[in-house]
């Protein structure tokens, strides 16, 4: 079928990311990659959408006209594509996005379209909340021997990551803040028990997570296998200026009620999640966003 070519317009912050990551050289090769793509799964790539921060993601076509979604990620250390890849197949549409088609050598994911974004249906926090809770909680199951990283090993990765960043970009917050976090990844590496791990999204929040039908499935999982408490943690990394209105350890209390888990793990990952993903936001350029994570990390350390 004829392809039609793409409108090569790569969002400012998966243009950031790219060159943090040493990856100028893939910005560049972009178009002719969607084009090899595009030929070899027989698919018409569109538009790309504005607001991902780790891939270039379009709107596709297949050959029988069903709508898709091209999603090629940023190449970087790690195995990230092929984790992302293992997490949609073991839910096979279920909580999480379809996969279609893969190319982890070449980082991309054919998926299938969904619908608008929890973050543009405008609805109040607790509902959030609640959607975001149910739709997790799909994911969660047992999944041993899959080859994903476990929460040992995110724990280790992030109080590494937190270390390195801080230092890199001459210290955005404080040590106090920044100590703290390192408490909370020591704990939850310690904490670690393999019988308890399940699969978990790894990423959860109201951008990434989309209307399907009468509900809504994830998209872009990290991919662990850790205590489903990890997943309620980056409930509390998001939403930063609603964490600071109280006592910030009562929504760690609700969504451990909410979901029958453990409050305190759930407050010791959203510590660890809240200062490295504002630094990371501070690092691809992706503002006022890392800076009101990092005034709630420095609001948080209060209450340690």
């Amino acid at each position: 079928m004829a392809n039609v070519g793409p409108v090569i317009d790569v969002p400012a912050v998966v243009r950031g990311k790219a060159l943090a990551v040493g990856a100028g050289q893939w910005l560049d090769d972009l178009p002719e990659l969607i084009a090899a793509v595009s030929r070899d799964w027989a698919i018409r790539v569109g538009r790309p959408y504005p607001d991902p921060t780790e891939a270039y993601v379009a709107m596709a076509v297949l050959s029988d006209g069903t709508p898709a979604v091209l999603k090629l990620t940023v190449p970087r250390s790690g195995n990230h594509v092929a984790h992302e890849a293992a997490v949609l197949r073991l839910t096979a549409g279920d909580g999480c996005v379809r996969l279609l088609r893969e190319d982890v050598s070449r980082g991309a994911l054919l998926l299938e379209r969904l619908g608008q974004p929890l973050s543009s249906l405008g609805l109040p926090f607790d509902a959030r909340q609640e959607v975001l809770c149910g739709t997790a909680s799909r994911v969660w199951r047992p999944a041993p021997g899959c080859g994903l990283p476990t929460g040992a090993d995110k724990a280790r990765w992030l109080a590494d990551f937190i270390t390195r960043t801080w230092e890199d970009l001459d210290r955005p917050c404080s040590e106090r803040a920044v100590t703290y976090a390192l408490d909370c990844a020591a704990a939850r590496l310690a904490a670690f028990d393999e019988e308890r791990a399940l699969l978990v999204h790894g990423d959860v929040h109201q951008w990434n997570t989309l209307r399907a039908g009468k509900g809504f499935k994830l998209v872009d999982p990290d991919g662990l296998l850790a205590e489903a408490e990890y997943d309620l943690g980056v409930l509390m990394r998001e939403d930063p200026d609603e964490l600071m209105t109280g006592d910030p350890r009562d929504r760690a209390r609700w969504l451990g009620r909410r979901c029958g888990l453990d409050a305190t793990s759930i407050w010791e990952w959203g510590t660890v999640e809240r200062v490295s993903t504002g630094l990371l936001c501070t690092q691809v350029g992706l503002q006022p966003v890392g800076r009101a994570m990092l005034t709630a990390a420095e609001y948080v350390a209060d209450y340690a």
